[in-house]
């Protein structure tokens, strides 16, 4: 049966806030829907995984969680559009995705970029962004926290699981794209003995959070990429991809 257990969504992550009518999740490999090499629960349909097994590891999730709404999946491009999100089905291209909406549910997938989450303090507001590096130095973070009505100051965000800067190696083009904009990042980056750079994109979200005025930041302390809990495309390039959500409960 294509059910998903209670026990293995305790396994999933979620954000160390507690803000009440606010859910969220952060999926991991946990699931046993799916087969290898996306073993084993993969919502994401780009990765070449079955179509059948992705729309069966959906419906598990909508029956799980007993939605009364299609959620607002995104097509993620690296860039900074923030979607609103719609209960429709229809999938829209964007990498953050806002909502005010009780009972609508945003998505994004990932696999070593850094998913965001966003709640408004007082649980009226929620949104996710999908930070790789290409976004995070373009402003997406940013660009979800204008779609806010409340300040900074009363929003939580938390940073879920992406690739640590021990494993993240990226090219002298990628640090001055940070460094450019805000030269006292250039502790974020550390040289390797392949004359690279070591990345810590958790630290690189941090630091923008900060500046844009949010004071309540929480996680960062995972690894995509050494933990095999979650889905690392650096580590394995054909796989599947975790799955994030987040929705204000209408019950509350």
């Amino acid at each position: 049966m294509n059910v998903l257990t209670q026990e293995q969504v305790q396994q999933w992550l979620q954000p160390g806030w507690h803000i009440p009518g606010v859910r969220a999740w952060c999926t991991t490999r946990a699931g046993d829907l799916s087969q290898p090499p996306y073993d084993g629960f993969n919502t994401a349909n780009h990765v070449e995984d079955d179509p059948v097994a992705v729309a069966n590891c959906r419906q598990a999730l909508a029956e799980y969680f007993h939605w009364q709404r299609q959620p607002q999946w995104l097509k993620q491009v690296h860039g900074t559009a923030v979607v609103e999100a719609r209960p429709d089905g229809l999938e829209r291209e964007g990498d953050a995705v806002y909502s005010c909406d009780a009972g609508q549910i945003c998505t994004l997938h990932t696999a070593d970029c850094l998913p965001v989450f966003f709640a408004a303090n007082d649980g009226a507001e929620v949104a996710l962004a999908h930070a790789g590096w290409r976004g995070l130095a373009a402003g997406v973070l940013e660009a979800t926290l204008a779609k806010f009505a409340c300040k900074p100051h009363q929003i939580s965000v938390w940073l879920g699981p992406a690739i640590a800067q021990s494993a993240f190696e990226v090219g002298a083009e990628v640090r001055e794209a940070f460094l450019s904009d805000s030269p006292d990042q250039a502790y974020c980056f550390q040289s390797n003995v392949r004359g690279r750079w070591q990345c810590d994109l958790y630290e690189l979200a941090r630091n923008r959070l900060v500046r844009s005025g949010i004071n309540r930041v929480g996680g960062g302390e995972y690894c995509t990429y050494s933990d095999t809990r979650f889905f690392s495309f650096r580590r394995q390039p054909v796989t599947g991809r975790m799955l994030s959500l987040i929705w204000i409960d209408p019950a509350q």
